[in-house]
């Protein structure tokens, strides 16, 4: 850069030549002595070394030279000021090159220096070059630092040391030096520099990189223009875009040293297609992790396959976007697309549709529904020349051919074109989804997929969606899930929050705000902490669904410091091809400890713990519930806990470890306690005394054992007199099996404390 070509300024003082008039004998302002007429300078022609020039005689101590001209001078100029001075006769004098800084006002600019470095003369006739470079900037190579404050400068030279001596002086020349500093100060290089032309048709690919290297760590300045880009593009230094790229689909643009929305977005000239680039090159990073979004909002228009952009279909590294919102613009891509098809169901082929008639125009990732089809099955694959489709979860009694229905939700983010999809992590998003489109579609396969505090706000139909097993150990932490049916009834609402086919997932400290389930879940493994999920609406005695739902009847999993507000806990079996307990695990394997459970405005039938098989022959072994907190307002419910008979019951005969223990209750009419402690006064004599802990057994189960019996005090006969014997229990009495007997030899009377159990401990 030369500002003197660039900015036309005119730095060069007037040659001696012109006349003395023009040097000041002191620091160059007006009104300053002048070097006309003086005895001790005169003009000499036709110099052996300098043609015209000046020659004086040191008269004074320090003896200044200054132009009048007053030479430009601002922020990032360099200049440099050169002498040619040679000892002519007596004394040899030092030389310096000096400048006067001026102001905006004409003033002098105080506390900056006005000499550069000193040079002394040391013999007769050689000529010495005297020079000084005067800047704004205190960089490496400035002799004289002036800073932003100076706007002109009146510069010449000072001789310094004895007088008595003669030098003469060529005329001074001023030069704009700022080039020579343009590596620190311009840090950056322009791709029109190495061969870029910008006009959108021209292939810009090797310009990119030969200004990349040439960059050297330096910002590489991608300048106004359209660049067309047929290759990879990599930037391993920094870049900055003024102009815009195209590139094909396929080719990927890395920007190593700031990935970021900002960048990208800069690149290609709009927000969407900056994410869609950016997420492309995710994939293919060695060096960087993260996509940031830097916090802003990208409108997409229709969804996003992640595996198509990418041109992967399997990948095991972690990857991370952040920061930032998606939002779902209006558009006809985001229509659910809908179709219905016969199909053949065989419970031998769990987890596969045959004869699937519409195979071909039925996509990966629909819904199936229809009659004997649990909740959140979905396609997993298929194969249209056999017209067969792969499902994610068995039919719990769809055996046979029928019509069975097909939804393909639409999702911002779609990573169903993975076979394979791990690690991968989605943080400080909010997807808008505004009623129009779903959020996330999982791969089919993978692990650990995360999502943690990101909000979901009004998604049509999902928040979360897995077809396969690419939630498997899925981590979904601090988010928020805001549906788009909050005005519906509890019972006309149809989004879903989220679903899990695999196991081990980790749901935790999340907020679910009237959705028509919270999750819903196979597998086992699964940890829910300190989640507060409500599904309530403004209906009197209002009907409420589940807001978790395990279809998996050994689950392996806790429910612990959730608050569980006007929905409840399902426990089915509708993901089971052969759903009649038949030498496999039954319901259990659950502890419920630490939540809080309310509701209100409800119908006294409301349950906060429902259990629905949908076979016969199943029991309970294994269900914790300890230490909750059961409330209820503006409504009295019957109890906590029931069985959905609708399909089958359970078998009493068999319940194992169940524990109702701990628990507070507030507006629930029977408590639901197991083991229980009975208080039984038998007021008149008997050899039998009934005991009935009946209302307190959980799911109306039987009383199948007494761990304790302990007397309140003596039993006495008719007569008063006191027996000391001890009686047996029968247990599993009356109708029902509910009652326990306590059985003496002879009509006794008094009162027994028995802790009662509805299972066998073993």
């Amino acid at each position: 850069m030369n500002k003197a070509i660039t900015d036309g300024l005119v730095l060069m003082p007037q040659p001696f030549s012109a006349g003395l008039n023009l040097w000041s004998q002191t620091d160059g302002t007006p009104g300053s002595a002048s070097w006309a007429g003086q005895p001790d300078a005169v003009l000499v022609s036709s110099d052996a070394d300098f043609g015209d020039c000046l020659e004086m005689q040191k008269t004074d101590a320090t003896q200044s030279l200054r132009a009048y001209a007053e030479t430009p001078f601002e922020p990032g100029l360099y200049l440099r000021v050169t002498a040619r001075v040679k000892a002519v006769s007596g004394n040899l004098p030092g030389v310096r090159i000096a400048g006067w800084p001026g102001n905006a006002s004409g003033g002098l600019v105080s506390g900056v220096p006005q000499t550069g470095p000193e040079v002394v003369l040391d013999s007769y006739g050689k000529v010495v070059t005297v020079s000084a470079i005067f800047g704004s900037g205190n960089r490496q190579g400035v002799d004289v630092v002036w800073g932003t404050a100076p706007v002109f400068g009146h510069f010449g030279l000072d001789l310094t040391g004895p007088t008595g001596g003669v030098v003469r002086i060529d005329d001074l020349v001023i030069e704009d030096v700022t080039e020579v500093f343009h590596r620190k100060m311009m840090d950056w290089v322009d791709v029109r520099d190495y061969g870029a032309v910008g006009d959108g048709v021209t292939d810009d690919s090797a310009a990119m990189a030969a200004a990349d290297a040439a960059a050297a760590g330096r910002t590489v300045l991608v300048s106004a223009g359209d660049y067309w880009c047929a290759q990879d593009v990599t930037f391993a230094s920094p870049v900055r875009f003024e102009g815009t790229l195209a590139m094909p689909a396929n080719r990927k643009l890395a920007c190593t040293r700031n990935y970021d929305l900002d960048t990208y977005a800069a690149a290609f000239g709009s927000e969407l297609e900056g994410f869609r680039r950016g997420l492309q090159v995710l994939f293919h990073f060695t060096d960087h992790v993260v996509f940031d979004l830097n916090g802003r909002r990208v409108d997409l228009v229709e969804p996003i396959d992640v595996a198509a952009l990418c041109g992967l279909t399997s990948f095991a590294q972690r990857r991370v976007i952040t920061n930032g919102q998606l939002n779902a613009a209006t558009s006809d891509a985001w229509t659910t697309f809908s179709t219905s098809s016969a199909a053949t169901y065989s419970t031998a082929s769990a987890t596969q549709l045959t004869g699937v008639a519409n195979a071909v125009n039925i996509p990966v990732g629909s819904l199936i529904t229809g009659t004997g089809v649990g909740r959140e099955v979905y396609v997993l694959g298929r194969n249209t020349g056999a017209q067969t489709l792969t499902i994610s979860q068995p039919l719990w009694a769809a055996a046979g051919t029928r019509n069975l229905g097909f939804q393909r939700f639409r999702y911002m983010l779609d990573f169903s074109g993975f076979d394979d999809l791990q690690k991968f992590e989605i943080t400080d998003i909010e997807f808008q989804c505004n009623g129009l489109a779903s959020a996330i579609l999982l791969a089919p396969s993978g692990n650990t997929f995360r999502v943690a505090d990101c909000v979901f706000t009004k998604p049509r139909d999902r928040g979360i969606t897995s077809i396969g097993s690419g939630c498997q150990g899925m981590l979904v932490d601090q988010c928020q899930f805001v549906s788009n049916e909050q005005a519906l009834r509890a019972q006309d609402r149809t989004s879903i929050a989220l679903n899990v086919n695999a196991n081990d997932s980790k749901i935790r400290d999340n907020r679910i705000v009237r959705f028509a389930h919270f999750a819903i879940l196979n597998g086992t493994g699964h940890m829910f902490i300190g989640n507060h999920f409500f599904q309530g609406d403004d209906e009197p005695a209002g009907t409420r669904r589940a807001g978790l739902v395990f279809t998996q009847p050994n689950l392996k999993t806790l429910i612990t410091g959730n608050y569980i507000d006007n929905c409840f806990i399902e426990l089915s079996n509708e993901h089971d091809a052969t759903p009649d307990f038949a030498d496999v695990y039954s319901f259990g394997g659950l502890t419920v400890t630490g939540n809080i459970f309310t509701c209100n405005d409800v119908g006294s039938w409301f349950r906060w713990i429902v259990v629905t098989p949908r076979g016969t022959g199943h029991f309970i072994n294994g269900l914790s519930v300890i230490s909750n907190a059961f409330r209820t307002v503006n409504t009295n419910i019957d109890r906590i806990e029931a069985i959905d008979t609708t399909h089958a019951t359970l078998d009493f005969g068999r319940f194992r470890n169940i524990r109702f223990e701990g628990n507070t209750f507030n507006g629930i009419e029977q408590v639901t306690v197991s083991p229980v402690l009975v208080e039984h006064d038998q007021t008149t004599e008997a050899d039998t005394w009934v005991i009935d802990g009946a209302g307190f057994l959980p799911f109306g189960a039987r009383a199948r054992n007494v761990e304790a019996v302990v007397m309140g005090g003596p039993v006495t006969t008719v007569g008063n007199v006191k027996r000391y014997e001890f009686p047996y229990v029968l247990t599993e009495q009356g109708t029902g099996a509910q009652l326990v007997h306590l059985k003496w030899s002879e009509p006794l009377k008094g009162t027994a404390f028995l802790t009662i159990r509805c299972d066998s401990p073993a």
